[in-house]
């Protein structure tokens, strides 16, 4: 299934007069406060978010799997889902795949259905965390942390091997997220651990093309739950700066302790340079890889605010690389994945908003009161309007999932599919 712009044209011409009441009174308010409307909608419309290839069916727990129908069995039916979605949404102008998961039978055939859906292939994910079929040496106590040389090898080889994957299909980066820790205390030696990992990945760095980036992930427990070996953004920043200028930290919303500022990681990480990409989720206890801004919206908006004074003032930290994490079982996949963009988009949006120098004068005036005036007025701000004028502006739909129920989309995909059809990955 293909949504072309005539079928999009058609749903935003019934809404288009409420758009445009709506935005007129928005852009106003907003031009009356010294912002800049037009550049503020330019930046929504640059901001493209990766849609990873495991979240396009329904997810799992570690206690069972729910399908849901009409799912994408092959790589190229997940290109095509994520080419429904951005045409929809017109952010998602990226899939991230998961090796051994994704692997092309025919690279031309996958990277030509990938540009009819104006679409780019974002960071390649290795997987050492589950053993894989006819694979010589087990992951069970690790991969690259492993006491054993041989699975160490075989890890490093694995990964090695997603980077020649990816450069072929035109990717840049490779993110890199171990299992890897131990579940009982004296089961493993911290720093052998530690070691073992940072030569590992200095192996895996070393083959790096020169336009690459190496991300290291982080995350404090789960599947191990006594210690994780790159269980903090300090054990990711260190492991970065080991392995050289083109390695770097990837923050994963869900990938903390509860409570964490992570706005002040973010902060942190871009000061230094070394904030590489930015995994969005959200949660209510732990990794629970709900939709994007279904909890925590606040908290969102105020990494965001970081996140944009970041790109703003820290010219030594490249732009980072945006991608959705979540999975889950009771969603239609593809409703979740718009819900998350527009939570996305819409923190990004009320971040623009924050007088950036009106805030720092209040903040060197110790004027406390009028810092969290200006924060919060910025976050009760509804920018819905502003996304929908991007989205209008570039051909997509002024109301997504209105648009994705009202054609159908999933019912028409069961019908290409079948009921049966399942997701390959999680």
């Amino acid at each position: 299934m293909r949504i072309d712009k005539n079928q999009l044209g058609e749903a935003n011409q019934k809404q288009i007069d409420g758009h445009n009441e709506h935005f007129d009174f928005l852009a106003n308010s907003i031009t009356k406060k010294g912002k800049d409307i037009d550049a503020i909608i330019k930046k929504l419309e640059d901001f493209q978010i990766a849609i990873p290839s495991w979240a396009l069916g329904a997810g799992g727990t570690r206690f069972g799997r729910f399908g849901f129908q009409g799912e994408p069995s092959t790589l190229e039916l997940k290109i095509d889902d994520v080419g429904l979605i951005h045409a929809l949404t017109q952010s998602a102008g990226a899939i991230s795949l998961h090796i051994p998961w994704d692997v092309p039978t025919d690279y031309n055939a996958i990277k030509d259905l990938a540009n009819s859906h104006d679409i780019l292939f974002d960071a390649v994910n290795s997987n050492t965390f589950q053993d894989q079929k006819n694979s010589k040496e087990s992951y069970k106590f690790g991969s690259l942390s492993s006491t054993s040389k041989a699975a160490r090898e075989q890890a490093v080889a694995h990964n090695i091997e997603v980077i020649k994957i990816g450069e072929k299909l035109g990717s840049k980066s490779l993110t890199v997220w171990l299992a890897d820790g131990s579940n009982f205390p004296g089961q493993s030696n911290f720093q052998t651990a530690l070691q073992n990992t940072e030569d590992s990945l200095k192996e895996i760095y070393k083959t790096l093309p020169e336009d690459w980036k190496l991300f290291i992930e982080y995350k404090p427990y789960e599947p191990n739950f006594y210690s994780t070996v790159i269980q903090d953004w300090g054990t990711s920043f260190m492991l970065a700066n080991a392995c050289g200028e083109k390695a770097y930290t990837l923050v994963d919303l869900g990938h903390h302790l509860p409570n964490a500022n992570i706005e002040q990681i973010v902060s942190t990480l871009m000061l230094k340079g070394k904030l590489g990409g930015f995994h969005f989720n959200d949660s209510k206890y732990g990794d629970d890889d709900l939709t994007v801004g279904s909890v925590k919206p606040y908290a969102l908006f105020l990494i965001f605010n970081a996140l944009v004074y970041g790109m703003e003032n820290n010219p030594q930290n490249p732009y980072p690389a945006w991608m959705i994490d979540a999975s889950h079982n009771i969603k239609d996949p593809l409703e979740d994945l718009i819900q998350s963009l527009e939570a996305i988009q819409e923190a990004h949006a009320k971040a623009l908003l924050v007088d950036q120098k009106l805030l720092t004068e209040a903040q060197l005036n110790h004027d406390v009161v009028k810092c969290q005036e200006i924060i919060q007025d910025a976050y009760r701000t509804d920018v819905r309007p502003l996304l929908e004028k991007a989205r209008l502006n570039q051909g997509g739909a002024l109301s997504p999932i209105k648009a994705y129920r009202s054609l159908k989309v999933r019912e028409n995909l069961i019908k290409e599919r079948g009921a049966n059809s399942v997701a390959s990955g999680l």
